[in-house]
């Protein structure tokens, strides 16, 4: 197993880390892990070398962790460095901080949580946790031991993202989505590039995009990869390319088969800072390249054409859509559509065209969601 830098840290975590978001489960039901199939996937990783886990409090419907618990017996939570994240969606009041801690604790069968991470910021999130004391009561947990040490992962705009950073100096590390496909999405490469700059590890989560990049490969994009002179899968492309950036400390991956650990092991076995030719980075662009091509809608995100008068989350509605047509993956796509408010969907638009003369792209937004919602409705 190759390691690597994790920020000041004087420590080296395992260039692949095993997220436990997509466990195996049974009766195709994601609260009942299959517990000795996830168990003989997590410490064969452990036996390979891996020594960073990642769990949180509602994966698995909120047994993830009990289950990390019990597959960590036997040697093998002293074996790793563990990390797990406070629910901050449901902390309502600063009593709740202690609360959750002591019961993730609990679950897990440890008495310190090494990597303990605020979950899933983003701008309001944030300031109703800093203005709650967050960084206060973290600061008490790592001084009794119960916290290692203080992070976050974090789902908002780059400019969110650097505040964050910029907020106190208790931070060790984040956690950031980031693939090939999503270098702007985000905190993106400029945030990962920022918080390495000042000094934090950041672990990578999402690095297939949630499988998208591996499942149904397009024929055009499956043409790119196989005329590189040097054969990876999609997955490995993937890895690799960000295992070739030094501020990169640890790349997660939900793995849900022995298939899967296999493959990532060894691939993280053959990575490294620099591994990568500039013809081979290439390539990358190409399939990036390609991949938007096969988007409908041309959208930036820029959101100009927000507040929608009739509550339509127009961006949101064409970024799933697009997804839908580059990666063909109906179930994600008509799940994320589920998760909408029914007032955010596209079926909510009455056309009056307010948006049209905000777009800077000109994009013909009525009509495109007349479509989105048609495509989005029979994927649900």
């Amino acid at each position: 197993m190759n390691y690597r830098p994790f920020g000041r840290l004087n420590w080296k975590p395992s260039a692949l880390g095993f997220g436990t978001m997509r466990l195996p489960i049974l009766d195709n039901n994601p609260g009942r892990i299959d517990e000795p199939e996830a168990t003989r996937l997590i410490r064969y990783a452990i036996d390979q070398g891996v020594n960073y886990v990642d769990t949180a409090y509602p994966y698995h419907r909120e047994t993830s962790e009990a289950f990390l618990g019990r597959a960590l017996q036997e040697g093998y939570r002293q074996r790793i460095r563990l990390a797990t994240k406070l629910p901050c969606w449901k902390v309502e009041q600063a009593e709740d901080f202690d609360r959750f801690l002591d019961q993730q604790r609990a679950r897990l069968q440890t008495d310190r949580i090494d990597f303990y991470l605020l979950h899933s910021l983003d701008a309001t999130s944030w300031a109703r946790m800093r203005d709650l004391g967050v960084l206060r009561w973290a600061e008490g947990a790592m001084a009794d031991g119960r916290i290692g040490y203080l992070g976050f992962s974090f789902h908002d705009r780059y400019e969110v993202f650097q505040e964050i950073v910029d907020a106190t100096d208790l931070w060790t590390f984040c956690q950031i989505q980031l693939n090939y496909m999503d270098v702007e999405y985000q905190a993106g490469v400029r945030g990962l590039r920022y918080a390495a700059g000042q000094g934090l590890a950041v672990v990578i989560m999402e690095p297939l995009r949630g499988g998208l990049l591996t499942r149904s490969v397009p024929p055009p994009i499956q043409a790119i990869w196989d005329s590189a002179p040097v054969k990876r899968s999609p997955a490995e492309w993937a890895l690799q390319w960000l295992w070739n950036q030094p501020e990169v400390s640890v790349v997660l991956s939900g793995m849900s088969t022995m298939e899967q650990v296999v493959e990532n092991v060894e691939s993280a076995r053959r990575s490294g800072v620099g591994l990568l030719s500039a013809d081979e980075l290439a390539i990358i662009d190409q399939v990036r390249a390609r991949y938007r091509e096969l988007c409908a809608v041309p959208c930036t995100g820029c959101e100009y054409c927000l507040p929608c008068p009739n509550g339509v989350a127009i961006p949101r509605v064409f970024s799933i859509y697009n997804d839908l047509l580059m990666y063909g993956d109906r179930e994600r796509a008509g799940m994320f559509y589920g998760w909408l408010e029914e007032g955010a969907r596209a079926d909510g638009c009455l056309e009056c065209g307010e948006c049209l003369d905000k777009c800077p792209q000109g994009i013909d937004i009525p009509a495109w969601l007349k479509k989105a919602h048609q495509a989005l409705c029979q994927s649900a």
